[in-house]
């Protein structure tokens, strides 16, 4: 085997430090939707959380179902053993991206977060391109076809809508009664 890095039989494809960030992301992301629960302490937030967990394992599911394989690996590099139909950080990465736009767009601030415009617009200039970028990431790294990150991003953004529409239509109310609830306990 060759040692020069450009080499085709190279054990290991070299990746710019960026795309190895976009690979990596669940860590990412994960954390900092604990800490913002943690946080802010809010049931709407934890809902949120929630639904990216019910995505990611309802994506999984159809995953399964469909069954289809992933893109061909370049030589040297390892084949990911799960289906790739639909892409699941596609669809997680849509469902953030949604529920996050329609959040700042529709909810009110909670009362642990800065009341100001920043608060409002921030979070979606954030995650808009962020989202993009690691569904594009799926391609550009070969773990995805054009087709499994389209079908992962249509799948998020309905899931978010929908997980959305539960909670402004009657959960956040229920919701509001548990924060309270959980307000009058002497360790608030």
């Amino acid at each position: 085997m060759s040692s020069h890095p450009d080499s085709e039989d190279a054990s290991e494809w070299r990746l710019p430090w960026w795309l190895k960030f976009l690979d990596k992301t669940n860590a990412t992301v994960t954390a900092l939707t604990a800490g913002f629960v943690l946080y802010t302490q809010s049931v709407g937030a934890a809902y949120f959380g929630a639904g990216a967990t019910a995505c990611l394992f309802s994506v999984k599911i159809v995953k399964k179902m469909v069954r289809q394989d992933r893109p061909l690996q370049r030589k040297g590099k390892k084949q990911k053993k799960t289906y790739g139909m639909p892409s699941t950080h596609s669809a997680t990465m849509t469902y953030y991206a949604t529920y996050i736009l329609l959040a700042s767009l529709y909810l009110p601030i909670h009362r642990t977060l800065p009341q100001s415009w920043i608060t409002r617009i921030g979070p979606p200039l954030v995650v808009l391109p962020w989202a993009t970028v690691i569904a594009l990431s799926r391609i550009w790294l070969g773990h995805h076809t054009l087709a499994q990150v389209s079908v992962g991003c249509t799948f998020g953004f309905v899931f978010a809508l929908s997980w959305f529409a539960m909670w402004t239509h009657g959960l956040n109310e229920q919701g509001l009664k548990l924060e309270h609830l959980w307000e009058s306990y002497p360790w608030s």
